[in-house]
């Protein structure tokens, strides 16, 4: 069990965050909803109800029917707002009427832990597999342990672990080499199974096309992911946003140090060109670390609605300040 820390709401107007020596920790929990406002409202209640753990961002969509929320602390009181998270999603969501763009495997589908300042990455794969346990004996879901705490190299990328979705999970459970890290052998009957893992930062950075062909969406995907040769440290899928009757190229920038946005807006603008497609702007899902914005300004990489407050440095340090959690999504 974890140790348990207080979970009464902070103060109003008081900072949550430990101080700067205690060990800090980021969580980007993804929720299979994006569609039912006051689930979500639910769900971001829980994740920003634990005195010690902040919830920085969080946003939905409702043609990928997910939400990603951004949280910092202390990392077990952070633990405990992901649990609480958890158990809002199981109790409203269920894969079984589940429809959505973006691949997913449970209720709660990921939860990476990312560490921040001097906290290792040893700490977060210590802190995901306890948190993983823990959901595993609380909630009888299956976890599986990704990227760094992985202990099985086929299951370190997001991907193999995601790879036949929901549907097929349960096949996929009684084959050889997949059982669960921790929990039950078979998936949760409406919450399925959840990755938990540790990683670096990732940016969550999509470009929307000005036509709905997901076909070309698909095409520039392919060309510009690392896994197909394309750019180092770049996942893509081309998907189609029915809800507002365009088409996406949806990327995880999982190494911006390889590759920049830059160089990603650039790629895609190349490669659309190429089939006769304009870009009509771009899109973050969460936040982006300061140092992964071009020296040039963010304008370059034209996403809508870029402001401030979409940068991770920003909002931890107005959090330490006392910012109150976002009430509602982007």
């Amino acid at each position: 069990m974890l140790p348990g820390p207080s979970t009464a709401p902070a103060p109003e107007g008081k900072a949550s965050l430990p101080p700067a020596p205690t060990p800090l920790v980021e969580a980007v929990p993804n929720v299979s909803e994006g569609r039912r406002a006051d689930v979500l409202q639910e769900l971001a209640a829980a994740a920003g109800g634990v005195r010690g753990a902040h919830l920085l961002d969080w946003s939905a969509d409702p043609s990928h029917n997910r939400s990603v929320f951004t949280m910092a602390g202390s990392a077990n009181d952070l633990a405990a707002a992901v649990l609480r998270l958890f158990a809002v999603a199981v109790e409203h969501v269920d894969l079984r009427r589940h429809r959505g763009e973006h691949p997913r495997i449970g209720a709660v589908d990921v939860v990476p832990f990312v560490p921040l300042g001097e906290t290792s990455m040893d700490d977060c794969v210590d802190l995901a597999r306890r948190v993983g346990r823990e959901v595993a004996d609380r909630l009888g879901i299956p976890v599986f342990w990704y990227e760094e705490a992985a202990v099985h190299e086929s299951r370190r990328p997001l991907e193999a672990i995601r790879r036949g979705q929901f549907e097929g999970l349960s096949a996929k459970m009684h084959a050889p080499g997949w059982s669960p890290d921790c929990g039950p052998a078979t998936p949760h009957p409406s919450a399925g199974a959840s990755a938990v893992g540790a990683r670096a930062p990732l940016i969550a950075f999509n470009v929307n096309l000005t036509t709905d062909d997901v076909a070309a969406a698909r095409r520039i995907a392919g060309k510009i992911r690392e896994r197909d040769g394309g750019l180092p440290g770049v996942k893509a899928l081309g998907i189609r946003l029915g809800h507002r009757g365009i088409a996406q190229v949806s990327t995880n920038v999982v190494d911006y140090r390889r590759s920049s946005l830059e160089t990603v807006l650039e790629a895609v603008l190349r490669e659309a060109a190429d089939l006769g497609v304009e870009v009509g702007g771009t899109e973050l899902v969460g936040l982006v670390p300061a140092e992964a914005l071009p020296a040039a300004g963010a304008e370059r990489l034209r996403i809508d609605g870029f402001t401030p407050d979409r940068v991770l440095d920003v909002r931890l340090h107005r959090a330490a300040a006392g910012s109150p959690a976002p009430d509602g999504p982007r």
